[in-house]
């Protein structure tokens, strides 16, 4: 498949999705949107052979946001006047859905710059990489917008209310090296080896077992779940991955005490 605003390649299990539209910083406007999801459902299918995405962005920057252009024409000098939210219900939110949803981990390479919906995309990955030129930033007050692709909802539960509250009332920068005090993302390398460090766990990732797909799930689920429900969760969902092929193989190999060889299966 040929695609205008995202690079797409595979190797040992491992997709990488490169977004790639350099003279918007790889701003998320629909088009981009729309190849990216279109890239990750056809990396979702079984046959495939996709054990694990990565998303990166070309460049000096990860994403620079929704592309503000092309709101329609202004009157007067104004901006046009418009349902801001339009985009959001029928675009954004369900993509931000399926990647929460997706079948497989997904890991993020943040480089340079992750704003607005781009900030929101990198934290949709499980496990969430940053060079140490890359910041976080939530900057719709200076637009007169409130953030979005679910935004307030992950930032409280990943930093807290005080800090969300920063994060979002006073829209300033969050440097990758205080995002990793934070715990918003799992690790902060030179800038030089974030792809390297960002394969590496996918490298892990995609030979680990078909439980990982499960586990992924718990974790999201567990954000909104009640103490019984998700104990339930566990129990149901353990039982699913008892019957798998990797969690044969896995008891045979401890038994062997050799490594397991997981076929995501």
């Amino acid at each position: 498949m040929a695609y205008k605003k995202i690079k797409t390649s595979v190797s040992e299990g491992v997709a990488v999705i490169t977004l790639c539209d350099p003279a918007t910083l790889n701003a998320a406007g629909l088009d981009l949107v729309a190849e990216l999801d279109e890239a990750m459902a056809g990396f979702a299918e079984p046959e495939s052979g996709v054990r694990c995405v990565v998303i990166t962005g070309e460049g000096p920057g990860f994403c620079s946001g929704a592309n503000l252009s092309g709101r329609g024409e202004a009157v007067d000098g104004a901006a046009p006047v418009r349902d801001s939210g339009s985009a959001l219900e029928t675009v954004y939110n369900p993509f931000v859905t399926r990647m929460r949803n997706y079948p497989i981990p997904i890991v993020t390479a943040v480089n340079g710059a992750a704003a607005g919906i781009g900030c929101s995309m990198a934290l949709m990955g499980d496990l969430i990489v940053a060079g140490e030129s890359a910041y976080f930033l939530q900057a719709f007050r200076r637009i007169g917008l409130v953030p979005d692709g679910g935004a307030t909802y992950m930032l409280s539960r990943l930093v807290g209310k005080a800090r969300a509250m920063e994060l979002t009332l006073l829209g300033e920068k969050l440097p990758a090296a205080t995002a990793l005090e934070w715990g918003l993302i799992n690790r902060c390398v030179p800038d030089a080896e974030l792809m390297s460090t960002a394969m590496s766990l996918a490298q892990a990732l995609a030979t680990g077992p078909k439980a990982l797909s499960y586990i992924r799930k718990l974790v999201w689920d567990g954000l909104d779940a009640e103490w019984a429900e998700q104990l339930h969760a566990e129990r149901v969902v353990q039982r699913e991955a008892g019957m798998t092929d990797d969690s044969r193989e896995g008891v045979l190999a401890f038994l062997q005490k050799r490594p397991a060889q997981f076929q995501g299966r």
